[in-house]
């Protein structure tokens, strides 16, 4: 088996709140990028993204959404 037959286990989305609402979910290691305006749809977007980015066999089995937020308060 080669480096590039390796079936990957997980891949993991960084999660941000976009500037204009929704969310974006971009990849770590991998070139996909995703937006949606709620969690419920991003799940679903996520998932169709990871399915057409990787050859049938190859998708990884898990999906992991790491969520950052900045929160601004008052000093």
């Amino acid at each position: 088996m080669t480096l590039w037959e390796f079936q990957v286990s997980e891949i993991i989305f960084v999660v941000e709140q976009a500037p204009e609402g929704g969310f974006t979910a971009r990849a770590l290691g991998e070139s996909i990028v995703t937006q949606a305006e709620s969690v419920a749809d991003l799940h679903e977007r996520v998932r169709d993204a990871v399915h057409c980015h990787f050859d049938e066999g190859k998708v990884p089995r898990m999906i992991r959404l790491h969520f950052v937020r900045d929160e601004v308060i008052a000093a």
